[in-house]
């Protein structure tokens, strides 16, 4: 498993991957045009990466972070359903917050809906634990788990 940075070159392959439903569904049903994608990709807050296992493109990781010192933030991320239920994602994610903490970050969190226990369990195997639950708000379409990454 390797993390990659998402490029310009990777449009397609994350406007197709966010037009799967079995993908979407874990993101508020959002898909997106290429033009969105390209324009997630630039955004200055975010650092945007593919997972690939053996060299093939499986997943999407990204980091994101608040502008106040401390510096601090959180990851989202999916599998393509063909690369789910093998511990990709876990590590993929074990890794890149473990590169955040040693790069000066105070904390890395996750914030997943309650009702997704798979990812619940998925971000547990990646050493996030649970802080707090908490109810529907502007940024959650329902209740969700703010986790946070323990060495």
């Amino acid at each position: 498993m390797t993390l990659r940075p998402a490029t310009a070159d990777d449009v397609d392959l994350l406007v197709a991957w966010h037009a799967d439903p079995e993908t979407s569904r874990f993101w508020d049903n959002e898909t997106f045009t290429h033009e969105q994608i390209l324009h997630r990709l630039e955004r200055e807050s975010v650092d945007a990466w593919v997972v690939e296992e053996a060299g093939e493109p499986v997943g999407y990781l990204q980091a994101w972070w608040e502008d106040d010192p401390p510096r601090r933030g959180g990851l989202d991320g999916f599998l393509v359903p063909a690369a789910r239920g093998r511990g990709i994602m876990a590590a993929a994610a074990r890794m890149l917050a473990e590169n955040l903490l040693a790069a000066g970050w105070q904390h890395v969190t996750v914030d997943p809906y309650a009702w997704n226990e798979r990812a619940v369990r998925a971000w547990a195997k990646a050493g996030f634990v649970e802080v707090s639950q908490h109810p529907a708000n502007e940024e959650h379409v329902a209740g969700w788990v703010l986790m946070r990454f323990e060495r």
